[in-house]
């Protein structure tokens, strides 16, 4: 879920599939509700290095046919962003 999705209803579903929602409320919301402030910054740590892993083409258009010369790659660009 993102703020786009923190209507009530997208909230019950949510709860309804037995997941915890971590969306901050909108600052202009009349009943806001808590949120897990320390889950929402590892999601969003997450999220910013699937855009960075982005920047591999090679990763997101699949050049490779095996699935080891993928995983390869795919661990090649994670030490690339762990050593910036």
């Amino acid at each position: 879920m993102d703020r786009a999705y923190e209507g009530d209803e997208a909230g019950q579903l949510v709860l309804s599939l037995g997941m915890i929602p971590v969306v901050p409320p909108k600052s202009n919301r009349i009943e806001p509700w808590e949120y897990d402030r320390a889950l929402y910054k590892k999601r969003n740590e997450i999220e910013r290095l699937f855009r960075r892993l982005k920047g591999f083409r090679r990763i997101f258009s699949r050049f490779e046919k095996l699935d080891v010369l993928f995983l390869g790659f795919l661990n090649f660009a994670l030490i690339i962003e762990a050593l910036r």
